[in-house]
């Protein structure tokens, strides 16, 4: 299913264009406007209303259509209704415990999905957030590492610690004796 002609649009459409396609289409087919209509023309409003919802959903997303023109442009374009089928907005289940990326089969897809979903996990916000709030973490622990170097150092002039401890505890017991 090509996503495009299912909304009546150019590829290069606007935003603005493709939600006035999508009223448009959602009025005349919405299944509620067919409520009393005979069963086999509202399960094809139905069918047809679902096809118009996900072609909004995914050319109304700027990450979905690029995914979308993207794949569109790598496959036979007669094989429409297949990649449709294993598109579902990108995303799909396979069982055990691991999501897998529509169309393709063989190893060299399944490394190339593999690549695919590090890439996509890499770039999400909350990947970037938790990377420079650890990045900002970590050069935190640094630069205080660094001051308490540095305040050693200009409060116990070439003194390692162990000589330090060695005055404290002279200086200690001077104090203690009477």
């Amino acid at each position: 299913m090509d996503h495009y002609k299912v909304l009546g649009l150019a590829r290069n459409a606007s935003k603005a264009e493709i939600k006035e396609a999508f009223r448009r289409l959602a009025v005349k087919l919405h299944p509620d406007k067919h409520s009393a209509s005979p069963k086999a023309e509202r399960d094809r409003a139905t069918v047809r209303f679902k096809q118009v919802s996900e072609a909004y959903q995914v050319l109304i997303d700027d990450r979905k259509r690029a995914d979308y023109n993207f794949q569109s442009s790598h496959r036979p374009h007669n094989n429409y209704n297949t990649y449709t089928r294993t598109y579902n907005y990108g995303y799909g289940y396979s069982g055990g415990n691991s999501y897998r990326r529509g169309g393709g089969s063989g190893a060299a897809s399944g490394a190339s999905s593999a690549f695919e979903n590090f890439l996509r996990y890499v770039t999400t916000r909350a990947f970037l957030l938790n990377v420079s709030v650890a990045g900002a973490f970590l050069g935190g622990i640094a630069v205080v590492n660094l001051g308490w170097d540095s305040l050693w150092k200009m409060h116990n002039h070439e003194k390692s610690f162990e000589e330090a401890m060695k005055s404290v505890r002279k200086a200690k017991a001077r104090t203690e004796k009477p």
